[in-house]
């Protein structure tokens, strides 16, 4: 993270209710009449976080971050209603209008990268260029090699506590043992489940463990927030028709830098 810009704070934040349920955090930072970039965050669920500016030449950019539905500061938090894949494209698509934005940059990271190209594949006619990181698909075999058997062998010790809030005989399908428990109407055993589910997130997502990063990933509200909201994506296939929508959406998009 040394090679990051400085840390800057935005010049305007605001809520944008995008639904009847749903309002977002968005801010602003930068250069007001820079080059607009959206930076979409990972999780999905995760919400975004003042570093995420930091990716950014303040001095070149107009650096658009925002909260998707149900996590960080918007509200209502760990909200599962109306919160889709296509939910969240229409959502920034409203926070480009609402901008006054033509055509923007979209850098996504992990699950951001998925949100990305599937704006990218419904609007590319409304972005400038794309950065992906740490891309992510969300095709069943990614989904099984992370939560149900590849990445256990990578992480043997840490997967243990992954299994521990789930008793053996429900352990063959492990999305559906803890979406059951994310969303049920046992709130002790649906707060373990939300710590033990960021917690093995937050361990693996760096190949060498980040001990602040596993605290804030892990802390009760943001754990509840990232746990129910990804078992809701990825139970439901991204709600993707197919599980290689986006590849084939890429021939749409060659065009953009």
């Amino acid at each position: 993270m040394k090679d990051l810009y400085p840390p800057i704070e935005p010049f305007k934040t605001e809520r944008l209710r995008v639904s009847e349920s749903h309002e977002l955090y968005l801010e602003q930072s930068g250069r007001p009449d820079g080059q607009p970039v959206i930076f979409v965050h990972g999780g999905p669920g995760a919400g975004s976080g003042p570093r995420h500016r930091q990716f950014f030449d303040p001095e070149t950019y107009r650096i658009v971050v925002f909260d998707q539905r149900g996590c960080g500061k918007s509200m209502p938090a760990a909200s599962l209603e109306q919160n889709t894949t296509w939910d969240l494209v229409q959502d920034m698509e409203k926070i480009r209008k609402h901008l006054g934005i033509d055509r923007w940059l979209v850098f996504g990271g992990s699950w951001g990268s998925t949100l990305s190209l599937a704006y990218v594949e419904t609007h590319p006619d409304r972005v400038s260029a794309l950065v992906l990181r740490g891309i992510f698909l969300l095709r069943p075999h990614e989904i099984r090699w992370f939560y149900q058997e590849g990445a256990s062998f990578v992480f043997p010790d840490i997967w243990e506590t992954f299994l521990a809030p789930i008793p053996p005989e429900e352990r063959g399908d492990l999305l559906a043992a803890y979406r059951r428990r994310l969303t049920g109407d046992d709130p002790a055993a649906r707060d373990a489940a939300a710590r033990a589910w960021a917690t093995w997130e937050a361990s693996t997502i760096n190949l060498i463990p980040n001990a602040e990063t596993i605290a804030g990933m892990a802390a009760p509200d943001a754990a509840l927030n990232l746990a129910r909201i990804e078992s809701h994506y990825f139970a439901n296939g991204g709600f993707f028709t197919h599980p290689d929508q986006l590849l084939d959406g890429v021939s749409a998009i060659r065009s953009i830098p």
